[in-house]
């Protein structure tokens, strides 16, 4: 038996607003963040877990402060029996009273619950000796389903749903396993896209993205209607007639300006448009949606628990679900989340816009490619090309496809020396590092 000894937190923060990597119609000058967190034990192996809550800089603080409660539960846990039991592992952190008032299931704090929770799945397949996707696909339906906290989702998918849904899958998991080892997962890039860029980077890195073997790639819209236009004209150019170009307005407009605003960029045959209006506004994402098709609406990335995903499901206001693997309370509210996508037949294409985000969320494509929805079919997980070279095992993009990772773990552990460099003591240390 091991028990968990402490839990180290750490406020990383990497200056992108000098380079305006990142940015976009709301975020102008982000500074990808990560409110970081280690889970260690008194086991031999030496193992810990490691996750983070991705934010764009100020506000770390406080994530890590939040991150710091609910770490003071755990600590002298058996580690054998929150690892062994991880649905039971999210009751206690989720259904916490003090910490759930604070939401609840929304917010800080539970993505401060997301962060911890993620770091045990990460020590959890590290001890298993596999990548997190494959300790998840190898599950059987009926301890997929003991994962899930099925509160509030009844009216849209029930547990013996989720088991039939997984068990209809079951029997073709090895050689989507073997097909996913062999060919990667498809990608799509946000590289060219971000809004500061200049229109000469903005061609350039869309031709590159083209050669590079990327299927489609997305640019940011919504601060003014003739820059976007403009912007997608070069873009189209770049990347030739029938190239997939999605769009991102940040939560930029109101409905009906989202509306017309979409309507005026139909031209450039757009493939989905992101967050259109605020990430809260299920009804007004179903009216966008029905006014602006057959063009798709995509959000999710903000969407803080399952019950906003199943409204937006419930009310046909997506065509394109996008999960976020530091928003929700983790890997299990992601796995219900898949199930929801999958019950609709909606496609999910993770977010992954943000500092350790592509290494997190990869897993959880892989995953529903193995175990759930048992296709990639219109099925695309976002690369930005940021920040990979801090990370122990960085994701790995070949011809516009997410290799399969094999490294043991959820990929989410930070090198050590990226952690002491980028810690944040104020604004002086990162321009230090910036090299400003």
């Amino acid at each position: 038996m091991s028990r968990i000894t402490r839990i180290e937190t750490a406020d990383v923060r990497f200056p992108t607003s000098l380079g305006l990597d990142g940015s976009d119609a709301m975020n102008p000058d982000p500074d990808y963040s990560a409110a970081y967190v280690i889970v260690r034990t008194d086991a031999s192996d030496g193992l810990s877990g490691h996750a983070s809550a991705f934010t764009i800089g100020r506000g770390n603080d406080v994530e890590v402060a939040a991150i710091r409660s609910v770490a003071e539960l755990l600590v002298g846990y058996d580690a054998e029996a929150l690892l062994d039991d991880m649905g039971a592992t999210w009751r206690l952190l989720v259904h916490d009273s003090h910490l759930r008032w604070l939401g609840p299931e929304k917010g800080v704090m539970h993505m401060a619950i997301g962060a911890v929770v993620n770091a045990l799945w990460d020590l959890k397949a590290k001890r298993a000796g596999l990548p997190l996707w494959q300790l998840l696909s190898r599950m059987s339906p009926e301890e997929l389903v003991a994962l899930v906290d099925f509160r509030y989702l009844t009216d849209a998918i029930t547990p013996a749903e989720a088991l039939d849904l997984l068990r209809a899958t079951e029997p073709g998991r090895a050689g989507r396993e073997a097909e996913l080892l062999g060919d990667g997962y498809p990608a799509y890039t946000t590289t060219p896209g971000w809004l500061g860029y200049s229109d000469e980077k903005l061609d350039r890195l869309c031709r590159e993205a083209v050669a590079d073997g990327f299927g489609q790639i997305k640019l940011k819209v919504g601060a003014s209607l003739d820059d976007d236009i403009r912007r997608l004209r070069i873009a189209r150019a770049a990347v030739g007639e029938g190239f997939p170009i999605a769009v991102d307005a940040n939560q930029r407009w109101d409905v009906a300006d989202a509306i017309e605003w979409i309507r005026a960029l139909a031209e450039f045959d757009l493939h989905w448009v992101e967050e259109p209006t605020s990430p809260d506004d299920v009804l007004g994402h179903a009216t966008i949606a029905r006014a602006i098709a057959p063009i798709p609406v995509a959000t999710g990335e903000h969407a803080h628990n399952r019950v906003i995903f199943k409204q937006l499901l419930q009310s046909q206001a997506i065509g394109v679900m996008q999960i976020d693997a530091a928003r929700v309370a983790g890997v299990n509210e992601n796995v219900a989340n898949l199930l929801l996508a999958a019950k609709f037949g909606v496609p999910v294409c993770p977010h992954a816009g943000g500092v350790g985000l592509c290494e997190a969320v990869q897993h959880l494509s892989m995953f529903d490619f193995v175990a759930v929805s048992g296709t990639w079919q219109d099925r695309v997980i976002e690369y930005v090309d940021h920040l990979h070279e801090h990370f122990t095992t960085p994701v790995v993009i070949e011809r516009g496809r997410y290799r399969a990772p094999l490294a043991p773990g959820a990929g989410t552990e930070m090198r050590s020396e990226s952690i002491a460099a980028y810690t944040w003591t104020g604004h002086p240390k990162l321009a230090e590092v910036a090299g400003a």
